[in-house]
């Protein structure tokens, strides 16, 4: 059996979410929605970084101000969130727009969009849907950043370049 390698992907991945934890860690803010982001934002070139992290970006982005309008909708008629099967039929709602602006701004962003929307509606208390919202957004977005300047930074043909080298260096077979 072959055994799996660890390939530049990968390398390129890792390196981007550690990054992103070590400047939270810095900033003393929980790192795991940038991590998230950086990892769902890598792509195997940058098109594809684009792509992948484009949906998480503009789903997070989507579900988020979804999902505070239609707590704030919620809050209105109960404002210290006791009733919640009014989420139900807010959720089906949600998920109908959410397609619809999908189609309209960015096709991908409907899983990810739709992740963010379930857990403002059912996981997030009515003190803090907003802040969550805003930070997730903030936070995603750090995460995509960084996936796409390591890729700008360490396209695979300058990888392999260098790889090459230090292969030629120490005697060892060059990557194709």
């Amino acid at each position: 059996m072959k055994l799996p390698h660890i390939g530049l992907r990968n390398l390129k991945t890792a390196l981007s979410a550690s990054l992103c934890a070590l400047i939270y860690y810095f900033l003393d803010r929980n790192p795991a929605f940038a991590c998230i982001g950086a990892i769902f934002g890598m792509g195997a070139n940058l098109e594809h970084s684009k792509l992948h992290g484009g949906n998480r970006l503009f789903g997070t982005i989507i579900g988020g101000f979804l999902g505070m309008a239609l707590y704030r909708f919620y809050l209105i008629f109960y404002p210290t969130g006791e009733n919640r099967l009014l989420l139900v039929p807010l959720l089906f709602v949600g998920v109908v727009i959410l397609i619809l602006l999908a189609q309209i701004f960015w096709v991908g962003a409907v899983q990810p969009g739709g992740v963010v929307l379930c857990l403002l509606l059912f996981s997030i208390g009515p003190d803090n849907y907003i802040s969550y919202s805003l930070n997730r957004m903030l936070d995603t977005g750090v995460g995509v950043i960084m996936s796409l300047l390591i890729n700008t930074l360490f396209p695979r043909e300058r990888l392999v370049v260098w790889i090459n080298w230090i292969c030629r260096r120490m005697g060892w077979p060059e990557r194709q």
